[in-house]
């Protein structure tokens, strides 16, 4: 049954959805078009909300460019490929591949979501090269499903946002006398760590009984298993010959600006520092620089990684122009006031969850998400008596398992297995249906 159905959403995803940034342009004219009938907003107005959200982007994309890029760098350093392969080299059918697959990125999504989507990627191009009679582009729709936990988990931007004092993304503070929401009363929630254990449990289930057999597999191209060099594709010297080459193989610097690195870290958290998005930055940056030893060696991941984020420096500016009109126009604001309008304290929760998703297609990013759908639901909820904490997760649920069907942080995943969207989000539709149920009843049932 789950096959068949899978198979169906597969075949439909490879008819119909077209690359990322077509569908990136697409959501920009919706968009626009949405502004201008269901806002007061002028069509040039909206054109100047549209420009000026390119650019007001740019200091938020930069904070998620260097967690993919230090999650990238971290990822590929040797210690963690061995410890890839290894683990690629366990499962020996295709039903084990996908289990441990699928519960090693959900394991790692809860730990940081640009590590994650690395990591599960060069997983899956592993278990592609190493177990017989796999069919790829499922093996990487497994490996982006564990995305699915990601705003559950520690990097979370909307429960790190609200934890960041002074912060001009911090919703809460802004309509609360609280001038911080603690990641206790978030990410350690009853109702979030319930949702955790569920999603753990079921994802590798639903997709080991999904998996296709027999003439639903689809052979790969050996060329996109091709091996990859862990330091960027540039072999380092063995001994070096000038000063120059020197310092660039000097684990002496390396260890000095990890040294540096953990210290700041460690004196952050001594005066009581909170775990937020400048502090994971440098957190996985120190640990990836510590665990390539040469400079040079880190130089070439992040020059590597660089070319992955390609398709995300392509399209955030434009995700950034339909942030500003859809903040600008008051039309996020439409859409989540359409959705409160008929919320209780009970069902207030739940629609926040049913709006986030909606928005998410337009604003796929968490923090951004958070702070244009966040100013019309945190005021709600107070009014109703809810939860700022669950109304915040509630959002943060929606966007999680609304980027099951937003394609745009699958880049990423799809950049380094070489494939298109279309190989793998039939199957992501399956973990979008399951998020989606998981999340309804823990909304309902336990927050």
């Amino acid at each position: 049954m789950l096959n068949r159905l899978a198979f169906f959403f597969v075949r439909i995803v490879e008819r119909w959805m077209p690359d990322p940034f077509l569908f990136c342009v697409l959501l920009t004219l919706l968009c626009y078009l949405l502004g201008f009938g269901l806002t007061p907003t002028g069509p040039l107005e909206l054109m100047t909300h549209w420009y000026g959200g390119l650019w007001e982007i740019l200091p938020f994309a930069m904070q998620m460019v260097l967690i993919l890029l230090t999650g990238y760098a971290l990822a590929s350093s040797a210690p963690v490929r061995r410890l890839l392969i290894g683990m690629a080299s366990v499962p020996r059918s295709q039903g084990g591949a996908i289990v441990l697959l699928t519960v090693a990125a959900l394991l790692a999504s809860l730990l940081h979501w640009g590590f994650a989507l690395v990591a599960s990627a060069l997983l899956a191009k592993e278990m592609g090269r190493r177990v017989p009679g796999c069919d790829f582009g499922f093996l990487v729709a497994g490996a982006y499903s564990g995305f699915v936990l990601w705003a559950s988990g520690m990097s979370s931007s909307i429960a790190l946002l609200s934890a960041t004092p002074g912060s001009p993304m911090n919703v809460i503070a802004h309509y609360t006398p609280a001038a911080v929401t603690p990641i206790r009363e978030t990410l350690f929630a009853p109702y979030n760590l319930a949702l955790v254990g569920a999603t753990l449990v079921l994802v590798p289930l639903m997709f080991r009984w999904m998996m296709p057999r027999g003439p639903q597999i689809r052979s790969v191209a050996p060329a996109l298993l091709a091996e990859a060099n862990n330091s960027g594709g540039v072999a380092v010297p063995v001994a070096p010959s000038t000063p120059a080459a020197w310092l660039e193989q000097s684990r002496i610097v390396s260890f000095a600006l990890v040294l540096l690195g953990a210290s700041t870290l460690v004196r952050h958290f001594a005066r009581g520092g909170r775990l937020d998005l400048n502090v994971m930055i440098l957190l996985f940056f120190v640990l990836g620089l510590a665990l390539h030893q040469q400079p040079i060696r880190y130089v070439r991941a992040f020059n590597e990684a660089a070319r992955v984020a390609g398709p995300l420096a392509l399209q955030y500016p434009l995700y950034g122009g339909i942030m500003g009109m859809m903040e600008d126009s008051g039309l996020a604001g439409v859409i989540a006031s359409w959705f409160v309008s008929f919320s209780s304290p009970l069902t207030f929760p739940f629609y926040s969850f049913l709006s986030s998703i909606l928005i998410t297609l337009f604003i796929p990013s968490g923090g951004g998400h958070w702070v244009v759908q966040g100013p019309f639901m945190i005021p709600a909820a107070v009014r109703l008596g809810v939860p700022p904490s669950v109304t915040a997760m509630a959002v943060a649920f929606g966007e999680q398992t609304g980027n099951m069907v937003q394609p745009f942080w699958a880049l990423p995943i799809l950049a380094i297995a070489n494939l298109s969207i279309r190989d793998i989000m039939g199957y992501c539709v399956m973990t979008f249906l399951l998020s989606t149920v998981l999340s309804t009843l823990v909304l309902f049932l336990l927050a």
